[in-house]
């Protein structure tokens, strides 16, 4: 699979909410995940570990109440989306999350990821 046809086919998935599916067809085995410096989970290494960091970001919310992914921007083996959410947190209230996320693929597989957010407390 063609970095372009990932790319769509794990942007789908993100539209649909599907975003645990899209871990689990989309990240290969060994992906290295990267949140902005300074948050938890900063360094995330490993599909199960970034499947358990993903499950522990979901328990935190309580409610999303709109969510935007733009279709992704292909170069090389690099694509990137933007990411738009009005979410309610169980702990901190409601948020306006702004994100870009940009992913690196290999042989039809995501093996790095970065995200690079705002959020409006």
């Amino acid at each position: 699979m063609t970095t372009q046809e990932t790319a769509e086919k794990f942007v789908q998935h993100l539209q649909a909410g599907k975003f645990m599916d899209a871990i689990d067809d989309f990240y290969a085995d060994d992906i290295v995940s990267h949140e902005m410096p300074g948050v938890p989970n900063e360094r995330t290494e490993g599909k199960a570990a970034v499947r358990n960091k993903s499950a522990e970001w979901e328990a935190s919310v309580q409610s999303i109440n709109s969510a935007e992914v733009s279709d992704p921007q292909v170069a090389g083996n690099f694509f990137s989306i933007s990411l738009k959410m009005d979410v309610t947190f169980k702990e901190r209230g409601q948020m306006q999350i702004e994100e870009i996320a940009l992913y690196e693929v290999k042989n039809g597989k995501i093996v790095s990821d970065r995200f690079f957010y705002s959020m409006d407390m």
